[in-house]
């Protein structure tokens, strides 16, 4: 059995963590700094578990530079609940703004014209605009249709539609995406596909347009690279990539959002125009009222924050900011692409270069190309594999719904391991 410094794991998730957050929290697993009781075990409104919970906010907050006015919480779902939390609280927010300036014009008690007001406003104003880069935001939109009806959802973009075979890839131009002219209840992007492999290379311009509230899943490239926290209403981020381990969902999400709670009566009196569990989300998926109880409205895991904590800590007390760590991804991904565009005759990397992820490289072994179509090599992909595992290079199979061979370049990946799996490809190919 080959031991843990043996094996180069390139899963994409849950994915590797550093090897010194795994020992610490194995010892807290078992006995919590001599407490005599396991972190699993411990109340989560201890002063232990809060006090793990300010150590992961101030790290955070250290490490993007997190303006006051944004608020901080851990739930649980995972990036695919926030597909569901984020319409839902937003879509409130919007419909509370509107509900609010109504009774500003129309003054205090007039009830039915201030509900007439908004469902005129709701029919023929409400969007959310979904940006469709890959599989994630793809199954995002969806769920926005499935909670409000496909009228009230904008596909802005469908990257799909960029290319001849249907397929995920590219990223258009700005000037072809259709957002809604007038600002909408939100503007959901992811900013990397874990399963197609392309990452946003800058925050749109377009976006900062129109008080654009922009909510961004970074479940794949959380704490990967710089980010200006002002430009977001939300972010978000499934904690096992590059934070921890499964089960918590990091929430970056500015202050006003919090206050903008539609009354769930007057929601109720919607329902002919827009179906209830479109702004009125199941209490464990409200945004203010887990944000109003400090992450703790029901029972998180501790132990699950805790090896967040360790991560964030570790990344402080490295880099101090997260422009270090992102020096560093950059620096393995770049070692990988170049290797791979070195052998453009047997390795095909599958986005286009100018939106390529830095966490997740997906490429195809071909057995070769025909007026700018590929053709993958699937004997040669099994090949590779086999030699792969047999290498200790792990986690390398491309996700069941695309195929072929994915690199997923987290952080807790060494450069040295980098290093071994480029040692691979170069031997691959050169073995005819």
């Amino acid at each position: 059995m080959p031991s843990r410094a043996e094996v180069a794991y390139f899963g994409a998730g849950p994915a590797p963590l550093p090897t010194p957050v795994i020992e610490a929290s194995a010892r807290a697993f078992v006995n919590f700094e001599d407490t005599g009781l396991s972190l699993a075990e411990i109340s989560h409104r201890s002063p232990t578990a809060n006090k793990i919970l300010a150590d992961a906010k101030q790290a955070l907050t250290t490490l993007y530079d997190i303006p006051d006015d944004y608020d901080i919480f851990f739930m649980q779902a995972g990036g695919t609940g926030e597909f569901s939390a984020a319409c839902q609280n937003l879509v409130g927010c919007w419909i509370e703004q509107r509900r609010r300036k109504a009774v500003a014009d129309l003054g205090e008690g007039k009830d039915d014209e201030v509900l007439a007001r908004v469902k005129k406003e709701i029919e023929n104003e409400l969007k959310v605009d979904y940006l469709v880069t890959g599989s994630w935001s793809l199954k995002a939109s969806q769920e926005a249709t499935r909670l409000l009806g496909a009228k009230y959802v904008n596909v802005a973009l469908d990257a799909r539609k960029s290319d001849g075979n249907n397929k995920f890839g590219k990223i258009p131009a700005e000037t072809d995406w259709k957002l809604t002219p007038k600002g909408s209840a939100l503007t959901y992007m992811c900013d990397n596909e874990t399963v197609d492999g392309v990452e946003f290379p800058s925050f749109p311009k377009s976006l900062e347009e129109n008080d654009r509230i922009v909510v961004a899943d970074m479940s794949s490239n959380f704490m990967s690279k710089k980010l200006d926290v002002s430009k977001y209403g939300v972010i978000f981020g499934g904690a096992q990539k590059n934070l921890g381990i499964t089960g918590i969902t990091v929430v970056i999400i500015r202050k006003s959002l919090l206050g903008l709670v539609p009354p769930p009566t007057f929601l109720h009196q919607l329902s002919d125009v827009l179906p209830t569990s479109g702004a009125l989300p199941p209490i464990m998926f409200s945004f203010s009222t887990i944000a109003a109880n400090n992450s703790l409205y029901n029972t998180l895991p501790v132990f699950n924050l805790y090896v967040a904590t360790l991560v964030l800590q570790s990344l402080v007390t490295k880099f101090k900011t997260v422009s270090g760590q992102e020096e560093v991804a950059d620096q393995k991904a770049k070692l990988i692409y170049d290797t791979l565009d070195s052998y453009p005759d047997l390795y095909h990397v599958v986005p286009d270069k100018n939106v390529r992820s830095r966490m997740n490289i997906c490429v195809r072994i071909i057995a070769g190309k025909s007026e700018g179509k590929v053709t993958p090599d699937d004997a040669k992909e099994k090949t590779f594999l086999a030699g792969a595992e047999k290498r200790n290079l792990l986690g390398l199979k491309g996700h069941r719904s695309v195929g072929g061979i994915r690199i997923s370049n987290y952080n807790a990946v060494p450069v040295e391991n980098v290093q071994k799996l480029v040692e691979w490809l170069n031997e691959f190919a050169k073995s005819g």
